[in-house]
């Protein structure tokens, strides 16, 4: 990738319960993609473009969770371990920090919430956060779900690509991170 102030690298959900293999939805193999996504932060950093990172930041009950009739079970938990980046990936200071399903809404996009009851989307504030971007390219966890999500959504605003070396699927069905892939092709994202 070619990185300029007129990029965006989206670094989606790169934390402890996610990326390191005693978290709560530990994503096989999350850990292995985190030297990827340095050498991208650092590179775009290096080219003057901006950084997010976005955080699953949820409240101790949240109709997201299974225990709360959702699909998933209870992670990222807003000030736990388990939703703190990962203590490997690099985060820089001036980066733009977005977090998702802190009000227990669904926060799979980076860019957008939904409510997991009434399916009515609101805005994360991030596409306004990043005027003056043309293109966006993402990394993160998983791609399947939030990294697909996030990049379907930045396609309708920005030229975006996935690099597939700085993702890995939850496969929570056998083939998910495969249907994600033709997802996002068939939305216009770019795939490196």
């Amino acid at each position: 990738m070619e990185f300029d102030p007129t990029t965006a690298l989206v670094v989606v959900d790169v934390q402890n319960d996610f990326a390191d293999p005693g978290g709560s939805l530990y994503v096989q193999g999350g850990e292995e993609v985190i030297r990827f996504i340095n050498e991208q932060i650092g590179e775009a950093v290096a080219g003057g473009s901006t950084v997010v990172y976005s955080q699953d930041w949820h409240p101790e009950s949240t109709p997201h969770f299974q225990k709360d009739g959702g699909i998933w079970p209870v992670h990222c938990v807003a000030d736990t371990q388990g939703a703190a980046f990962h203590p490997d990936l690099d985060v820089v200071d001036d980066a733009v920090l977005i977090k998702k399903g802190v009000g227990g809404e669904d926060g799979y996009s980076a860019f957008h919430l939904r409510d997991p009851i009434t399916g009515e989307e609101s805005s994360t504030g991030l596409a306004e956060r990043l005027s003056g971007i043309e293109s966006v390219v993402v990394v993160g966890l998983a791609l399947d779900y939030c990294v697909k999500d996030s990049a379907v959504d930045a396609v309708k605003l920005f030229d975006t690509t996935l690099l597939a070396d700085g993702t890995k699927p939850v496969n929570l069905e056998p083939g998910d991170g495969s249907r994600a892939v033709a997802a996002m092709v068939a939305a216009g994202v770019n795939i490196v």
